[in-house]
């Protein structure tokens, strides 16, 4: 760590994990009731439980994505953060937010739509913030050197907040309402996140293999401009079925189809650094992370993305546990296994020690993601017989959902392990303690 302010992530990183508990604890709870519809079901309804499931992943993402940029942006640009008071402001700001918006979907009161059903006062908190920390790391950034994974970042960060504007509008009719929604959540995650992504990727690539600079460049900039090109009209894929124009169809199947591409790009790109480095970086766990997120990536979000994105498919296949199984591995190889890459890679230098158990961090990476692959498939293989009772022979959903007790009760299983390896993340990060050993071992960015 090279410079002071650079403190102010470990704020971010610590808040961020604290919501990722909470998170996976609420998907095993929700997992439940899919096995035992009736659990909670008078004192904490299933609705509730998965708002504040969805919720949560949100905005420990986001403030994964804050706090990384926090680290990586006054190192990149050679400087200090403009100002850590309006950062620790910004981080108050959006923890009170949090805590409103769970505090008011426990006693019933939310906006309705799904991932934005914040009440309104809390989505103006939410663009205080993200104004706060527009204001403060774009002073930072225009002040110093400019790279491309600061020039990458920015323009993400700067697209994601200016997108939440979208949350405020909400029209009576059903079609438009939908078309505003997805220009937050669509446009989001899979444009904007998409540049944050591939910045913060870039910026752990050149750390941790010590690859020369202008190779790095030379990639990011071809994957943003897959990701853009393939992300933004890619957004048709939404559109076929709300009473939108038939064209849409074509659209979002010819451009969902490419949006495959920078998801290969940045897994292509994370071996190849690798390769080309040959370093021995002491933060083994770091890199773990980092190649399985792009990994991850490739086939959640890419492969199973694909697999029900061409409208002649998602006519049978929309809403069903494909598309649960495409979410659940997409976002967590894109952006759940991303932040705790740079959780690992960044936490030893906040914190003024050498990594800590690396054995156990790697065992959480091996146990979340062996227990969010099976979860995947499990839930894929459910899709497809709820696709075909449902949606072709045309039974009752109720009927249906009671044939898929099984796959359920499996996905649970695999649930459970998520859920340990999540904890067992958080104690290797914050609680295991290693003997002391000389300042020069200290993991420091850059070494």
């Amino acid at each position: 760590m090279r410079y002071q302010t650079q403190k102010v992530a470990y704020a971010y990183f610590l808040a961020a994990m604290a919501l990722f508990a909470i998170q996976v604890m609420g998907g095993l709870l929700a997992g439940w009731i899919y096995v035992s519809p009736n659990t909670l079901s008078e004192v904490l309804p299933f609705n509730v439980i998965r708002m504040i499931h969805t919720n949560a992943l949100i905005v420990w993402l986001l403030l994964g994505f804050f706090g990384a940029a926090y680290y990586l942006v006054p190192e990149e640009s050679e400087r200090e953060i403009f100002s850590v008071k309006l950062a620790y402001l910004q981080l108050g700001i959006l923890v009170i937010g949090t805590l409103g918006a769970v505090v008011s979907y426990l006693v019933g009161i939310h906006g309705g739509r799904e991932f934005l059903e914040q009440p309104l006062w809390v989505k103006f908190g939410i663009l205080v913030g993200a104004v706060i920390f527009l204001v403060n790391i774009s002073l930072t950034f225009l002040t110093g050197r400019k790279t491309a994974i600061t020039n990458i970042l920015m323009m993400g960060l700067w697209l994601l907040c200016l997108l939440w504007v979208f949350a405020f509008i909400n029209p009576d009719n059903l079609s438009l309402d939908k078309m505003y929604w997805w220009m937050v959540v669509h446009l989001w995650v899979e444009a904007t996140w998409e540049l944050v992504m591939a910045a913060i990727l870039g910026f752990l690539m050149l750390k941790l293999t010590g690859v020369d600079r202008e190779v790095v460049e030379k990639w990011l900039y071809v994957i943003v401009a897959t990701a853009l090109f393939s992300g933004i009209l890619g957004t048709g894929h939404h559109f076929y079925w709300i009473g939108t124009p038939g064209y849409w169809q074509w659209i979002g199947s010819i451009f969902s189809t490419f949006e495959v591409v920078p998801f290969f790009a940045m897994m292509s790109f994370a071996f190849v650094m690798v390769w080309k480095g040959r370093r021995n970086h002491p933060n083994k766990a770091a890199l773990l992370w980092s190649l399985g997120s792009s990994t991850v990536a490739f086939f959640g979000a890419g492969v199973w993305g694909f697999l029900h994105t061409l409208h002649g498919v998602n006519f049978y296949t929309h809403g069903t546990q494909i598309t649960a199984a495409h979410g659940h591995l997409s976002f967590y190889g894109a952006y759940v296994a991303l932040n705790l890459a740079m959780f690992t890679y960044a936490m030893p230098a906040l914190r003024g020690r050498h990594p800590y158990n690396q054995a156990l961090n790697m065992a959480s990476f091996w146990l979340m993601t062996g227990g969010m692959a099976f979860m995947t498939f499990t839930l894929t293989f459910a899709g497809t017989i709820q696709t075909h009772m449902q949606r072709i022979v045309g039974d009752y959903y109720m009927d249906v959902q009671d044939q898929l007790g099984l796959f359920y009760l499996m996905r649970f299983g695999s649930g459970v392990a998520v859920v340990l390896g999540a904890i067992l993340f958080i104690y290797s990060m914050l609680a295991v303690r290693r003997e002391a050993v000389k300042p020069g071992l200290v993991a420091v960015p850059g070494e």
